[in-house]
């Protein structure tokens, strides 16, 4: 199965699926045509905006793509915590001059319809991100012809990904920005996600499925390097990110190499989930009381950030970035695919000669 993975994309190179407006068609379209997997990220919208954007990326390219389903949330968080926060939320919505989101706008993120529609309209490769599909979904998207990747940060999530039958293993690092794609969110796990070559040399011994591997990844040696501990490809967002391709507000892009943003940390601030973004006012502010309400949280801050995000305020966006941020390149994303390709292969001919070097000197 590593080869049928491997076999859509000649480079080992997988643009991560980036929700709210990042990964727009015209960058996945650049990505694969480059010859790595480009991603469309289906979370946030609607059944029919997914099936009209894989239309779009289907006019603007003619190679393998792949799309990305956030699986539901049936956990209900406490109505108390969401109160308390929204209530100190509002002196937020106050400055911006909007209304807090509704908390309760939905759970599934219409998931089983998005199912629904890559069953009827197949495509190349399709991933899951915060917990496993069940195994007959996974069996019908086969038939279908599609692969499936789901993420998993830990060795345990990873045996259920295998067990579910999928085809494929992103094992995200806790250096990945965004959101950490824990199969449960657990308020006591915060801050105790592994590292990306530690996880994939422990993924790697543990199952035997093809690994991509995702997490902090900006230059091509860092790929040589996760490929080395047992990945088939590699997954980079952040990188993505800084792209002309990418929809990202420009203030988000630059403030990815901004002296002024100087580290990112996971918070629940601004979605009620652990993920990592630029440290700004709204996170050092909310961060520490955000209750663990996905997708709650998420609705309820929504109209904030895209407020903050209008008037250009970084100070009060989700400046979502892995913790490689400052390497961000705003190179074309089909340039980019070449210059991480080229570091690659130097990479691994440095690496060849040291080794043919210390095999001489051996003698």
């Amino acid at each position: 199965m590593s080869s049928a993975l491997t076999d859509l994309f000649p480079l080992p190179i997988v643009q991560a699926p980036m929700a709210g407006g990042v990964s727009l068609p015209r960058l996945a379209a650049a990505v694969s045509e480059a010859g790595g997997l480009g991603f469309l990220a289906a979370g946030y919208k609607t059944a029919d905006g997914m099936y009209q954007e894989i239309k779009q990326l289907r006019s603007l390219t003619s190679r393998p793509f792949g799309v990305n389903l956030f699986m539901p949330h049936p956990e209900h968080a406490e109505t108390g915590a969401i109160e308390v926060y929204a209530h100190q939320l509002a002196g937020e919505a106050a400055w911006y001059g909007t209304e807090l989101g509704d908390p309760d706008s939905g759970r599934d993120d219409g998931h089983d319809a998005k199912l629904a529609v890559l069953l009827d309209n197949p495509v190349p490769v399709a991933s899951f991100h915060f917990g496993v599909p069940d195994p007959d979904a996974l069996a019908a998207l086969r038939r279908a012809g599609t692969l499936t990747l789901v993420t998993a940060t830990t060795v345990e999530e990873a045996l259920a990904v295998e067990r579910a039958g999928a085809d494929a293993v992103i094992v995200q690092g806790v250096e990945a920005g965004g959101h950490q794609g824990t199969h449960r969110d657990i308020p006591e796990n915060d801050g105790s996600g592994i590292g990306l070559l530690s996880l994939v040399a422990q993924v790697r011994e543990a199952v035997g499925l093809p690994l991509i591997a995702a997490g902090g990844l900006m230059r091509g040696s860092q790929i040589a390097a996760v490929l080395a501990a047992g990945a088939s490809a590699a997954q980079l967002g952040t990188a993505f990110l800084a792209t002309p391709e990418s929809g990202a507000a420009a203030v988000h892009k630059e403030a990815l190499t901004d002296p002024l943003f100087v580290r990112t940390e996971l918070t629940r601030a601004f979605s009620g989930r652990p993920a990592r973004a630029l440290v700004n006012r709204f996170l050092r502010e909310h961060g520490p009381y955000a209750p663990a309400a996905y997708p709650e949280v998420h609705h309820l801050t929504s109209p904030l950030r895209k407020a903050a995000a209008k008037a250009g305020d970084a100070q009060g966006m989700a400046l979502w970035a892995g913790q490689g941020h400052r390497l961000a390149r705003p190179l074309p994303a089909g340039r980019l695919v070449e210059v991480l390709t080229a570091e690659l292969d130097a990479a691994r001919t440095a690496l060849s000669d040291g080794g043919a070097a210390g095999a001489g000197g051996a003698r």
